[in-house]
This record gives C-alpha cells, structure tokens and sequence, in this order.
C-alpha cells in the first residue's frame, strides 16, 4: 500500500475515493525515494538563451550542464513547475520520432521532461522537440540529485 501511494505522489491515505485512477504498473519499477515528499530547497533553472541547466541546493550552485532544448518549430515551455514522474529508462514517440530507452528521465509537465539524449551530440544548440536534453552521464548524476517534488524553473 505504501508503494502505491509512494509511486501514485499521494501525500495522504485519506486522499482515496470511488473512481481514482492509481498507477499499478509503477508497483514493481518506481525508484522514488520517501523523501521525495518534504520540502526542499533543491531546484533546477533551465535557461533558454543560454542553453544551460543550473542545479541549486539553497543558494550554492551543484550543477551547471549545457543543455539541448526545443528548436523554434517544438519550444520548450517555459514557466514554474514541478518534477511529476522519474523514469530510468522509456520509449518516448511522438509525430515523427520514436526513441526507445531514453535514459533519465524525469517529466516535469505533460510531456515535457529533462532527459539524457544518446542520439545527438548538439548541446548549446535548440535542436530538440520541446524537451531538455543533457549528456547521458549528465542525465544521470541530475536523475540522481533531483526528486519528485524537485522546483523546476524554465525561463528566456
């Protein structure tokens, strides 16, 4: 039970009524620790203009990656949001595309996420379909760093 209201992003038992939709599946693979819950003040900038990603923990700065984000056609959406799912690995498609294991990632808004790209090699550029992509080795060690519950700030 524990499990499903971890993986579902319940913040309390008694939010359960006739008709919810629960995520079973996530039962046996969802990696999202307990502590995803309490506030923190870790959070992730992504910057448009400047390609880069920044990871804050209060006011010192973790990380600083360059970033693919979305090309003019697909842009990425800016404004504040919130990590909402963490996936190791997913098949992401769309019209046109369909990737398989795209590595690390964790979707902040529909489906927008930050994720590791091992298909291109275009970092600083606006190159993808609306998505922040990094390094897979940077991917990772963001995936790692960050939790549900992660602020997520994307702005010009």
């Amino acid at each position: 039970m524990l499990n499903l209201i971890r993986c579902n992003w319940i913040r309390r038992s008694g939010n359960f009524w006739t008709g919810i939709l629960l995520m079973f599946v996530a039962l046996l693979s969802c990696s999202t620790p307990a502590s995803a819950y309490n506030s923190s003040s870790r959070r992730i900038q992504v910057d448009l203009s400047d390609q880069r990603l920044y990871a804050w923990e209060g006011k010192n700065l973790v990380y600083s990656m360059r970033v693919s984000t979305g090309k003019r056609s697909t842009p990425t959406r800016t404004g504040r949001f919130t990590i909402q799912t963490k996936l190791r690995t997913t098949r992401m498609r769309g019209r046109n595309y369909n990737i398989a294991d795209v590595p690390y990632t964790m979707y902040y808004s529909g489906d927008y996420a930050i994720h590791g790209a091992y298909w291109h090699n275009r970092f600083g550029r606006r190159v993808s379909r609306g998505c922040v992509n990094l390094p897979v080795r940077q991917a990772r060690k963001l995936y790692n760093w960050a939790s549900v519950g992660t602020r997520v700030v994307v702005n010009q």
